[in-house]
């Protein structure tokens, strides 16, 4: 690793559902400790369980300082209702919220709302762009000093400073402004798997943090390649996304050697790329591949939680810190910051103050 490359970790604390909010604290706390950007925590309408985005909601006001991306699916959900809940998460959190956006592809899924039929996943992931897109200007419809709290005046709002979206999807339209005050990180962070091919044009476009499936380096840098081209044909600074490969760990034994690359082992319904082994061999695996410079780090989802994250923060996370790869402590207090982000100025601000000085 070298100086201007900083590696990035980020851990799945989901698993089988737990109905206690000590558990997933208990997690958030330990990968806290540990100084990982962000713990994510999956959802979706095929499993019974919590909603995620609640529960990091639960989480955010007893821990300090790690990021804290839920999965949201933007199916059956409405843009505006997405917009406002992540929103809110980024102010409990004190600027520390992301999300993970996905899809629904299921009839059994779609019955749950009675609305309408399940869509082919193009169609899904345009709609989740547009989720996305919308969501941002949204988070931009309050400018930074739209609030004004003057008591002798009464007034709490300057309107000047509020602004409609006017947004029109494929699916939905919303006019905006948010009923949420802009958040402390402008916008919060963005997640999407880029690894298939309908999830590739929407992570372009509006991902921060793109996840990739991949069994090799190579595989992985061709994915971050094309991201990049598809960025860069949008307007979009390529250097300013972040590209970690999805990992499913299983340190369950700290004896047993490591399955060779990741082309073999038994791999988890829906995962490509699997690990088993112990915590010495993980930290070997994870630096030999951000040295290749096919990634900037890392999204780990251990097998068993409560024992793997454990395995993983106090054995390889330490182990790279001993190393100088990784750091011991956060040099900010948002998730942007720990991402190496900055922090996105309101859109219509920029237009207004264009306007003004023309």
């Amino acid at each position: 690793m070298t100086a201007n490359r900083p590696l990035h970790l980020a851990a799945e604390i989901g698993g089988p559902p737990h109905y206690d909010a000590g558990h997933y604290l208990t997690l958030a706390r330990l990968a806290e400790r540990g100084a990982l950007d962000f713990v994510t925590l999956g959802d979706s309408f095929a499993r019974p369980g919590l909603d995620a985005l609640a529960v990091l909601s639960r989480i955010a006001p007893a821990t300090d300082r790690v990021g804290l991306v839920p999965t949201v699916t933007t199916t059956h959900t409405e843009p505006f209702h997405v917009s406002s809940a992540v929103a809110t998460l980024d102010w409990v959190s004190r600027g520390r919220a992301g999300w993970s956006a996905e899809v629904s592809t299921t009839e059994a899924e779609a019955r749950l709302f009675g609305r309408r039929s399940a869509a082919p996943p193009g169609a899904l992931w345009q709609e989740a762009g547009e989720t996305a897109d919308v969501a941002a200007r949204l988070w931009d419809s309050w400018e930074d000093d739209a609030e004004i709290r003057d008591t002798a005046t009464g007034r709490f709002i300057d309107r000047d400073r509020l602004h409609y979206v006017d947004f029109e999807g494929s699916t939905f339209s919303v006019r905006g402004p948010a009923i949420v005050p802009r958040p402390p990180q402008g916008r919060p962070v963005t997640v999407i798997d880029g690894t298939g091919a309908p999830a590739r044009e929407p992570a372009a476009r509006h991902a921060d943090v793109v996840h990739i499936r991949a069994t090799t380096p190579e595989h992985a840098a061709a994915v971050r390649d094309d991201v990049r081209r598809r960025a860069a044909a949008h307007g979009r600074d390529p250097a300013a996304l972040r590209f970690l490969a999805a990992l499913t760990v299983d340190l369950g034994d700290a004896e047993t050697a490591p399955e060779p690359g990741l082309e073999s082992g038994p791999r988890p319904a829906g995962r490509d790329s699997y690990f088993r082994g112990g915590p010495v061999d993980l930290a070997d695996l994870l630096t030999r591949w951000h040295r290749s410079g096919a990634v900037d780090g890392f999204h780990l989802t251990p097998i068993t939680p409560a024992r793997d994250l454990e395995r993983i923060v106090n054995g390889t996370v330490a182990l790279l810190q001993h190393r100088s790869l990784f750091r011991t402590f956060y040099p900010g207090g948002t998730l942007r910051e720990h991402l190496g982000l900055a922090r996105p100025a309101s859109r219509y601000a920029l237009a207004r103050t264009a306007g003004e000085g023309a």
